[in-house]
């Protein structure tokens, strides 16, 4: 099932994006993701109460798109999870 996403702000170092209909975990992993880009200044989720979608919020500097740093570490965060089910397959034959 596809992410439902919806940008709320989007400038040239800053970025808003409301994820509907989906928990803290992923958002969460995530925003700790982006911080590992040295040209993100800040990656937070956002969210004003439980029963509210959670909101990511990005900045950037030195010319950094947000939308671009984002993208990057979602790539990034794939591959993690394919590296894991790689090991968990193995594990499961061995």
């Amino acid at each position: 099932m596809a992410m439902k996403l919806k940008l709320l702000e989007l400038t040239d170092d800053k970025a808003r994006i409301l994820f509907e209909g989906e928990a803290n975990t992923y958002i969460d992993a995530l925003a700790a993701e982006l911080i590992h880009d040295p040209k993100v200044d800040v990656a937070q989720r956002r969210q004003a109460f439980r029963f509210t979608d959670p909101e990511l919020f990005v900045t950037t500097t030195g010319g950094r798109s947000p939308l671009l740093a984002i993208t990057d570490a979602a790539k990034r965060l794939s591959g993690y999870a394919g590296e894991l089910l790689g090991q968990m397959k193995a594990l499961d034959t061995a």
